[in-house]
């Protein structure tokens, strides 16, 4: 692994320890040469987490929509700020630099990246470990819906084990350093059918 997306919130949340959180993955992603892709903004924790690896000695790539240069607050002192022109187009490069995918606490758009990273994953579309940090126990109730989708027959149990989750960054990095994309042609459950 030679590059991890890291998805984050562009507001910081109401806990520091999410912004800690943010600080000890750029931390570890710099300390051990990979390169961060990012959604190339100058705040919340997407701020918090490109100038931490800045500052750090990492090399970090940001991408971001025209239409957000302005409301992210484009972050120009990084390695490599991308301007593309659209939402589309930002998830499509950021995961074509990607060799993973990690997910901070955020909202909706964060939530939108990591689902369809993850369905892509489901898909076959691509073969890249998909993960959460679960900082302060963010994603527990998403955790236990996505249990809850297997249980109610949504969801295969292999599909739920597409998402490595962690409350460390050294940990959880060291675990999508060693996934391996399990092999599954089938989605859907056609037994009702």
């Amino acid at each position: 692994m030679k590059s991890v997306c890291v998805f984050a919130g562009s507001n910081p949340g109401l806990r520091e320890s999410y912004g800690e959180a943010a600080r000890a993955l750029a931390r570890e992603v710099a300390g051990r040469g990979y390169t961060l892709i990012y959604g190339g903004g100058n705040v919340g924790l997407m701020g918090i987490l490109s100038q931490t690896a800045m500052n750090h000695g990492g090399r970090v790539i940001g991408v971001i929509p025209e239409a957000l240069v302005k409301r992210e607050v484009a972050h120009y002192s990084i390695t490599d700020l991308r301007v593309v022109g659209s939402m589309h187009e930002r998830k499509a490069l950021m995961s074509e630099l990607s060799d993973g995918v990690i997910a901070l606490p955020g909202g909706l758009g964060t939530l939108e990246e990591l689902f369809e990273m993850l369905t892509w994953s489901q898909l076959g579309i691509h073969g890249k470990p998909v993960a959460l940090l679960n900082a302060a126990g963010y994603y527990d109730h998403l955790l236990t819906f996505l249990d809850r989708a297997v249980a109610e027959g949504f969801m295969r149990p292999l599909h739920r084990d597409l998402l490595l989750t962690g409350t460390e960054p050294g940990p959880l990095l060291d675990a999508m350093r060693a996934w391996r994309t399990p092999i599954s042609e089938r989605w859907l459950d056609q037994s009702g059918a």
